[in-house]
């Protein structure tokens, strides 16, 4: 009898050898049954025998592998024969390994076992690993496996009447000491914990069964189970999650005598345990590729790019791209520079292999990169784009750090400043990739950084400081803190004497720290907002810092306590409106943030709330889906300066949350220190004198830009990706004299001829620009040995062809700069244009299996494929004033684009790439077992329901486009898993597609489209058809109108009128707060208002009704001013189209638009007729329909002083609306009420009129605004609303903006000079 107390590990007596039957299984898709899952299996006898004590063999016999991509559980594994009989010979090799007391040591094998196949072994292994303790039945450890070193429960029972032992383990994968992993492209994202502290995106856990027999030597595993699960979903594991499944089982069979015999090789260390990585890095898992001469297949895949992509995107060239670059990735050093030889000088195909190799991400191609530069092989630009792009894609490890610095210190990179820069923040944000994959990182990384930093700073040297503090601000060390310290503001430093612009670069460094070590960045960021002898832009930059480290309740009220005595607005108003905006955030990582603001907002003035917008001020706003678990959040610090109206500095910055993991996607900074401190000297800098005079001495003191100071920066920017500065540019006077020298020197009109003449000799353009522009890889070991890995890829190909050519009459003269205006405008300029633009883009959402050997995976892949070809002709005859362009007929493709996306199992193996097996996820005819939530809840078995899958959606819409014959048409086809159950994943997964076209309709064919544009007195020659207004008063217009009347009068009667005029709870709303109402202010601000409305209304309309009487229409006696035709020319040559004429009387300041339909027998028109009647009123009216006589609305505006008060009042009326109009404004009618009291309006029941509104603004002062809104059947109306800024108003209505002479005359002085 064996009892769990006095248990011991697992034996192997020395002269015997233990053979068990070995199945392994890996299966990957959703957890429902009727969907395809895709998988491998391994079953195998396994061989174990003692050589020593501690030392064992262990061999597989008779390996077979099985593939599966199919239908679950409903079709079978297939055997894959080819692959088994490739790694047979590799697959029985025996290894050894070391055992002691259920703990597997190291592992030996010869070195023909590949990693993949000792893994295999390792997965073996694994189940032999038993921590068992003699005197505890339930207990926890951190437990070593192929995983790493996880948290491991034990529970150990037994079963007295079948004389054994039960021992069951449980892994929670997802707390490791030590977890083996590997992370690409994630280096710069941020783990949200607390985004998955409810919910979860990616679940991992591992149970283990055995069953301990007692044997001679001990106790013998006679069985052991594995089951292991990896549930991941990009939204929420509770609407459905996709899952890899690994089981294992280990069962005894028989005791041999024969021994197990070593091959006769070196048996070698091979590690532990622990998963041991092979090429999985170098392998996509999107496609399986048999590598037997890289070289050969590089060229093969470039000639098809090159050959395949000129005028039109290939369908697939995206992952032909991706294939590139994976085949660049096993290439050495000499095969690539053999192929750069071979291409170097062929423009096309050296574009594209620029491309390509900076996304391979090896450290070869850094070298080569460097290499090439230093031989100057590569121009500056090509440089730039391959190394920054390099330098993001690289593993970063200590070799390419070593190269990135010695290629940052490098003489030929010193010589040009704006190269350094860009390697030297690389640099950085190499080490801050290091160190997310080492977390024990060595200081020593930053020794150079460090040094550069003392070195410039002993030398005052500016520039370098501010550059060493950006590298070290992008490497975010901690052991950074100290040498940074040095240089803030304060803190009993030199750092005070260093300009201004030097301090907030090294507050800013704080931040990548921050987010390591909050603790240590904390009291440093609030000693410096709250120490008063600072500038103000230092301690607003620092309360950015600050909130950014996620500060404590007990921080952040400090901050709001000793806000309640500060004495600098723009400090208060900055903290305040930070601290406001916090309150808001439901990022769940803000959360401890946001609570603490909540609690600190009640300790600060509420005065603060009302400061302006002159103040300086920070928003942040933020959106969080919590069971989708995406949300994106953004940032804008606005920092002002009390003393000039320029901001100091402007910051935005977007963040972005998905699945758990956070980035800060993109941030732009601008600062204008050094025009600040110009001002500051200037007389723009008094502080007696109002806004509007500080306006016109700063516009005086920037056109004097000359006089500014040349040894400091104007204004300089900078932007971040994902947490990185990438690029920041210094604008100082000299940039500006070189670029005013650059834009008005002769290369310029060099530039100028060289186009002009190659446009009048046709160019030919045609481009390519592919991008590797999201690889993002999560790749784990499973219990079986084999990986498993989650990943996204997307890939884009662009290119475009173009044809243009120019006829210039009379061609233009040699030295173009001799032209004169004169001569342009007797100048005809002819341009034909051909573009044919197309865009590829694939994306890959992969999990499953992916080895060199074999790929199993379930997969979701999206295709966009877009051209959008188009043909014009232009015309410009100056002299005569007519500009023509016309769209030409040109071919297209079958779908001018096609969006699909499809969800898949797949699997292949190297032996048989070609012979791979899709199966898609949702079959068409799925059979599912459906169960109810009821089902969930019940414990007992219930009848399975075999429920059809929903039949796919499939619909064509068509529109033909009127009068130019083209018909478009949409075709959408979708089938997805909706019917299993109602959650996004599932609405997702399946197939979906959309393709558009663009075909002729039937009908006469278009030869082409015009838009015309006459100007001058040929406007009228140009009318297609002649423009007649009805006269109401002639006999023929009084017919007209009588039968328009009666055709008014039947579509009334047709019309439904609804009798519901607003809700009850509108009523409710009316009524209360009518009752609260104050009548006797209402009166005392309306008794001007109405007086002055009833002088002004009347004289306004008389006026304008006067003018329309003396001039119906002024075509009559006035020329167009311009004209403009938009028609299609069809075959037929019948008219179809439309052309605007527009007229202007001068005397009478009166302006009229007709727009009419130039087809025959169509009345159709357009009538817009407005008169300036004095200063202060201006009135137009809008009529549309046949003879302009359909509709009607007018509108008035006019400005003046409405009481005591300068005011504005703008009114609209209408005769009569289209039905739609009114209809939807009677449904926005309910709604105005509560929305009116929400904004803080008062709400009054009137008998307005029905066809009028009417909107009166007065300004009792330069910073409030009173406002009364009458429409139908309610009066709107909100006294002293405060304005943000000051409007520059006099009481007699009279604004006090004034164009300063000297402004005006510089302005005109520097065209003449051009």
């Amino acid at each position: 009898m064996v009892h769990y107390a006095t248990l011991s590990v697992p034996e192997f007596a020395l002269d015997k050898t233990y053979v068990y039957k070995y199945e392994a299984l890996l299966l990957g898709g959703l957890p429902q049954e009727g969907l395809a899952r895709a998988g491998i299996k391994v079953s195998s006898k396994v061989h174990l025998s003692a050589v020593t004590e501690n030392t064992f063999l262990m061999k597989l016999m008779d390996p077979l592998l099985h593939e599966y991509a199919g239908i679950w559980p409903k079709d079978p594994f297939v055997p894959a024969t080819k692959l088994t009989s490739a790694l047979a010979a590799q697959l029985q090799i025996p290894i050894k390994f070391e055992y002691a007391n259920g703990v597997v040591g190291k592992v030996f094998a010869p070195a023909g076992v590949s990693p993949t196949v000792l893994n295999l072994h390792r997965g073996i292994l694994n189940i032999l690993q038993l921590n068992l303790k003699k005197t505890q039945n339930i207990y926890e450890l951190q437990e070593a496996g192929v995983q790493g070193v996880c948290r491991t429960h034990y529970i150990i029972s037994e079963d007295t009447k079948a004389n054994h032992i039960i021992v069951t383990k449980s892994k929670d994968l997802s707390h490791c000491q030590e977890r083996i992993m590997k992370d690409v492209g994630l280096a710069y994202t941020e783990k949200c914990a607390e985004c998955t502290e409810r919910v979860k995106s990616l679940i991992e856990t591992a149970s283990y069964n055995y069953i301990m027999k007692p044997a001679a030597a001990g106790v013998l595993i006679a069985e052991a189970t594995v089951e292991e699960v990896h549930q991941f979903s990009p939204f929420n594991e509770l609407h459905g999650a996709a899952q890899m499944e690994a089981k294992q089982t280990l069962a005894f069979v028989e005791i041999e005598k024969t021994p197990i015999v070593p091959i006769k090789a070196d048996y070698l260390a091979r590690g532990s345990l622990q998963y041991e990585f092979a090429t999985e890095i170098l392998q996509t898992p999107i496609q399986l590729m048999k590598i037997s001469d890289a070289p050969a297949q590089i060229i093969e895949v470039l000639k098809h790019l090159v050959a395949n992509n000129v005028a039109i995107v290939h369908d697939d060239a995206p992952l032909k791209f991706v294939q590139l670059i994976q085949l660049l990735r096993v290439a050495t050093l000499e095969n690539i520079e053999a192929i750069w030889a071979q291409f170097n000088d062929k423009p096309v195909y050296r574009r594209w292999l620029l491309d390509a190799l900076p996304a391979v991400g090896t450290p070869v191609i850094v070298k080569f990169i460097k290499e090439k530069f230093l031989a100057s092989e590569l121009t500056i630009p090509e440089f730039i784009q391959a190394l920054v792009v390099a330098l993001q894609m690289v593993t970063a490890d200590l070799d390419t750090i070593q190269l990135t610095a010695s290629l940052a210190l490098h003489e030929k990179i010193a010589t040009i400043p704006a190269l350094r820069e860009v390697v030297m923040l690389g640099y950085g944000s190499m080490i801050a990739k290091h160190c997310v994959a080492v977390p024990t990182c060595p200081a020593e990384l930053l020794r150079p950084i460090h040094d550069i930093a003392a070195e410039a700073i002993s030398k005052n040297d500016i520039p370098e400081i501010t550059l060493a503090l950006k590298v070290l601000g992008n490497a975010g060390h901690p052991a950074s803190l100290k040498p940074i310290m040095k240089l803030l503001p304060g803190l009993r430093t030199a750092a005070t004497s260093l300009p201004l612009r030097v301090q907030v670069d090294a507050i800013l460094a704080l931040r990548n720290i921050a987010k390591k070590e909050p603790k240590l960045v904390q009291p440093v960021a609030l000693q410096l907002v709250l120490d008063r002898a600072l500038h103000p832009e230092a301690r607003m930059v620092a309360c950015i810092v600050l909130f950014e480290a996620k500060p404590s309740v007990a921080l952040v009220s400090s901050l709001a306590g000793a806000l309640k005595t500060e004495t600098n607005m723009h400090v208060a108003s900055f903290a305040y409106s930070h601290i406001k905006s916090l309150t808001r955030i439901t990022a769940p990582d803000m959360a401890a943030v946001a609570g603490a603001a909540n609690v600190a907002i009640k300790l600060m003035s509420r005065k603060l709330d009302r400061l302006s917008l002159r103040f300086s001020r920070a928003l942040q706003l933020d959106f969080y889906h919590t069971p989708l678990m995406i949300g994106a959040a953004g940032s804008a610090y606005m920092i002002n300066d009390a003393i000039t109206i320029l901001p100091r500095a402007v910051v935005a910055k977007a963040r972005a949350y998905l699945a758990g993991a956070a980035a800060d996607v993109l941030e732009i900074g601008v600062r204008t220190e050094g025009i600040q401190e110009a001002l500051l000297k200037s007389p723009a800098a008094d502080e007696s004198v109002d806004r509007i005079t500080k306006i016109k001495r700063t516009l005086r003191a920037l056109a004097d830009w000359k006089a500014l100071p040349t040894n400091q920066p104007l204004a300089s920017a900078y932007i971040k990706l994902l947490g990185q500065e990438v690029a920041y540019l210094n604008i100082d006077k000299t940039v500006i004299e070189e670029a005013i020298q650059i834009t008005t020197g002769p290369k310029p009109r060099e530039l100028l001829k060289g186009a002009l003449k190659a446009l009048q000799e046709g160019i030919a353009f045609q481009y390519a620009k592919p991008l590797l522009a999201a690889e993002v890889r999560r790749i784990l070991p499973t219990a079986v040995g084999v990986p498993m890995e989650l990943s996204l890829y997307t890939a884009a190909v662009a290119t475009a062809s173009l044809n243009v050519k120019a006829t210039i009459t009379p061609p233009l003269p040699e030295e173009i700069e001799t032209m004169t205006l004169e001569q342009l405008k007797r100048t005809d300029i002819q341009l034909q244009a051909e573009a044919r633009p197309s865009v590829a883009l694939q994306t890959f959402a992969v999990m499953g299996v992916n080895t060199a050997l074999i790929q199993a995976a379930v997969m979701a892949r999206g295709k966009i494929r877009i051209i959008a070809p188009g043909k014009v002709a232009a015309r410009a005859d100056i002299l005569k004033g007519n500009y023509k362009v016309e769209a030409l007929p040109v071919e297209v493709p079958e779908h001018i684009a096609d969006v699909s996306f499809e969800t898949l199992a797949v699997v292949r193996n190297i032996e048989e790439p070609t012979a791979e097996r899709i199966v898609p996820l949702v079959p068409e005819l799925a059979m599912q077992n459906s169960q109810t939530p009821a089902d969930y809840l019940s414990s007992e078995i219930q009848d399975e329901t075999p429920v059809r899958a929903a039949a796919p959606f499939h619909k064509t819409l068509c529109l033909a486009v009127p009068y130019i014959e083209i018909k478009g048409c949409i075709e959408v086809h979708s089938h997805n898993a909706a019917f299993i159950r109602n959650s996004p994943l599932f609405y997702i997964i399946g197939q979906h597609s959309a393709r558009a076209s663009v075909a002729r309709a039937e009908g006469p064919a278009v030869e082409r489209l015009e838009l015309e544009v006459q100007v001058g007195p040929k406007a009228a020659e140009r009318l297609l058809k002649q423009i007649n207004l009805i006269d109401e008063e002639t006999p023929e217009g009084k017919a007209f109108l009588l039968k328009l009347r009666e055709i008014l009068e039947t579509e009334d009667k047709n019309v439904p009128v609804s009798s519901e005029s607003s809700s009850s709870s509108s009523s409710r709303i009316i009524s209360s707060s009518s009752s609260s109402m104050s009548s006797s202010r209402m009166t005392e601000y309306l008794a001007p208002h109405g007086t002055s409305k009833a002088k002004s209304s009347g004289s306004t309309a008389s006026s304008f009704e006067a003018l329309q009487k003396q001039a119906k229409f002024l075509g009559n006696a006035l020329p167009p001013v311009f004209a403009v035709i938009a028609r299609a020319v069809r075959v037929d040559h019948k008219l179809l189209g439309y052309q605007l004429a527009a007229y202007f009387d001068k005397p009478t300041a009166r302006v009229q638009l007709v727009i009419s339909s130039i087809a025959e027998n169509d009345n159709l028109k357009i009538c817009a007729d407005g008169a300036l009647l004095s200063k202060h009123k201006v009135t137009a009216k809008v009529a549309w329909g046949p003879e302009c006589q359909q509709y009607a609305v007018t509108a008035k505006a006019e400005a003046g002083v409405l009481g005591e008060f300068p005011a504005a009042r703008l009114e609209l009326e209408w005769e009569r609306l289209p039905v739609i109009v009114t209809t939807y404004a009677k449904k926005l009618s309910k709604h105005i009420p509560m929305a009116a009291l929400q904004a803080g309006f008062k709400f009054e029941r009137a008998t307005n009129s029905e066809k009028e509104i009417e909107l009166t603004a007065a300004l009792p002062t330069q910073r409030s605004l009173n406002v009364i809104a009458r429409i139908p059947e309610m009066t709107l109306s909100r006294m002293a609303i405060r304005l943000p800024v000051a409007v520059p108003i006099n009481p007699d209505g009279t604004l006090t903006i004034h164009i300063d002479e000297d402004i005006l005359s510089w302005i005109q002085k520097h065209i003449k000079e051009e």
